[in-house]
């Protein structure tokens, strides 16, 4: 980095290069640009809307999503017995289970 900063004439050269970027022309989209955009508006303002978001029709994310809901729903005898296998006492009304 010290060569970047010792180097003579830096500040010169980047001071050429803005002024040649400053200096080119405007640049302009291509012909019919704008017409093209219009009708894809007007033809997707036709269509009708998906009552599913576009990416849950992917079979993939929808597969994720299947797992997801599945790994976040838990049983709740299951989650409270690791609760009574590790503490002392039992909360009221659970038995503890048998050591495995």
């Amino acid at each position: 980095m010290s060569d970047i900063i010792n180097r003579p004439g830096s500040d010169e050269e980047w001071e050429d290069l803005m002024r040649q970027l400053r200096h080119q022309p405007v640049a302009q989209p291509r012909p019919f640009f704008y017409a093209r955009v219009q009708a894809r508006l007007v033809a997707n303002a036709g269509a009708p809307r998906q009552w599913l978001p576009a990416w849950l029709r992917q079979p993939a994310y929808a597969v994720l999503l299947g797992a997801l809901v599945l790994a976040l729903s838990g049983d709740g005898p299951a989650l409270t017995s690791a609760a009574v296998r590790y503490h002392a006492s039992p909360p009221s009304g659970l038995k503890p289970l048998p050591p495995r």
